[in-house]
């Protein structure tokens, strides 16, 4: 059952490691909290430590992670406070069964496209090199699947576009699903 016209929404950042997915979650809440829009930040790793601290990274526990902040979502979305979750969610069926949980009217995916080679150049995290010295298995973009989404609302090439380009394509979509 489609939801009626959105007074909040969810900002879903889909895309690997390293692709700008927490950057422009951090600076798009920072630009929307002067607004007084009750809004906040849903990260995968963050998320990791507390809520979903009992998942591995089997591809059953992908899918719960993204069951749950889905969920969360939805419920905060429910008491009008909107979301912006950063999570790499690798599968295209998890997305999708997100979208479902959420609305697709007040789900607005952005897909931050950013070739691999840039995102093991960035590795704020490490991650990547600890990959390189075996210490991580499975990791999505190198030995498990990361699937480009099929029709995102937005796809923002990160290495191309300056953060304020992608930030200001996001509002616009934002401002637009609002109306």
């Amino acid at each position: 059952m489609e939801k009626t016209a959105p007074k909040s929404i969810t900002v879903w950042l889909t895309g690997l490691s390293g692709s700008g997915k927490t950057t422009l979650a951090k600076q798009l809440k920072a630009e929307l909290e002067t607004t007084s829009w009750p809004i906040i930040n849903l990260d995968g790793d963050e998320l990791r430590k507390g809520i979903h601290k009992d998942l591995d990274f089997t591809d059953a526990s992908r899918k719960e992670n993204i069951r749950r902040t889905a969920e969360l979502s939805n419920l905060l979305n429910d008491s009008k406070i909107s979301v912006i979750a950063s999570l790499i969610s690798p599968f295209e069926a998890d997305r999708q069964l997100a979208k479902e949980i959420i609305g697709s009217d007040r789900f607005i995916e952005v897909f931050c496209d950013c070739p691999l080679s840039i995102c093991q150049q960035r590795d704020v995290k490490g991650l990547y090199q600890q990959v390189d010295n075996g210490e991580i298995k499975q990791f999505t973009g190198i030995s498990s699947a990361y699937e480009i989404p099929l029709n995102p609302t937005l796809h923002l090439k990160t290495a191309e576009l300056s953060i304020s380009d992608c930030l200001d394509l996001i509002k616009k979509e934002i401002r637009n699903r609002l109306r």
